[in-house]
């Protein structure tokens, strides 16, 4: 089970969906749910292969009262048609976390095996899939998301914010060329609050989490600061700014530092 802050979920401009009603009180994904933007119920790695199906089992019960997003294995993994054959159509789908992604095959194949509508986002884990990534993210994709850990793992790359420049670099421009908000970043790693910095200076606009007792951080760091808020409003009701070249992409960066503080101040009171 997982979690998402700010941006971990599917939404346009970078900003989380509405929160969906809430599960029902005192079940396991009611008390994730009411940390997260959004919550991913795993089949994947968090799973060992021998569980697979009593999770799906468990899936399949939760989406039936709950709405949550679901995490399923690769096409390559054995486990893949299983996992949509389980949950496609649950009344509580609401979007596919496609781990390991490697093509837009990858992509285009799970939609097709889903209700129209039903969102995907993929992970992007490997070497082979960081290069075809502007492929995975104009095939369909809802968002793409940064599975850190294995990507690390398949490169030996360290999890410092140079180490991972390339990737994230490379991840947020072919999302932005593909017209789909910006990625989705791994799990923070080490100090959390540091970890958001670099992730958002990078343009990333969410983190997957799997610590629920770090999901008020990373929300926190995700959402536009005191500072950020009150230059916004000062530069857009200035009369006299200047009008020159740089006037234009400057208001919009301001007006858009509103419009996702807005839009989290609505999601916060849901």
């Amino acid at each position: 089970m997982g979690g998402g802050g700010r941006g971990g979920g599917v939404g346009g401009g970078g900003a989380p969906p509405p929160r969906p009603p809430p599960p029902p009180a005192g079940t396991p994904v009611d008390a994730a749910h009411r940390r997260a933007d959004a919550l991913v119920l795993d089949l994947e790695d968090g799973v060992a292969s021998d569980d697979k199906r009593e999770a799906r089992r468990w899936v399949e019960h939760e989406l039936e009262s709950a709405p949550a997003w679901v995490r399923i294995n690769d096409i390559a993994s054995g486990h893949w048609d299983a996992d949509l054959a389980a949950i496609s159509g649950l009344p509580g789908l609401l979007g596919v976390v496609l781990a390991k992604a490697e093509t837009a095959a990858d992509v285009r194949d799970t939609i097709a095996r889903l209700p129209a509508g039903v969102p995907v986002v993929p992970m992007v884990e490997s070497a082979a899939s960081l290069q075809r990534v502007e492929e995975i993210a104009a095939a369909g994709a809802a968002r793409i998301a940064f599975g850190v850990g294995d990507f690390r793992r398949d490169t030996g790359i360290g999890p410092d914010a140079l180490a991972l420049a390339f990737a994230r670099s490379r991840l947020v421009i072919a999302s932005v060329a593909a017209g789909i908000p910006r990625p989705i970043d791994g799990p923070p790693i080490g100090d959390v609050d540091g970890w958001i910095r670099q992730s958002r200076a990078m343009g990333m606009t969410g983190s997957l989490v799997l610590d629920p007792t770090v999901i008020p951080s990373v929300a926190a760091a995700h959402s536009p600061s005191a500072e950020e808020i009150d230059w916004a409003r000062s530069f857009l009701d200035r009369s006299d700014a200047p009008r020159n070249g740089g006037y234009r992409p400057t208001a919009e960066r301001a007006r858009g530092i509103l419009e996702l503080t807005e839009r989290l101040r609505l999601l916060e009171r849901e």
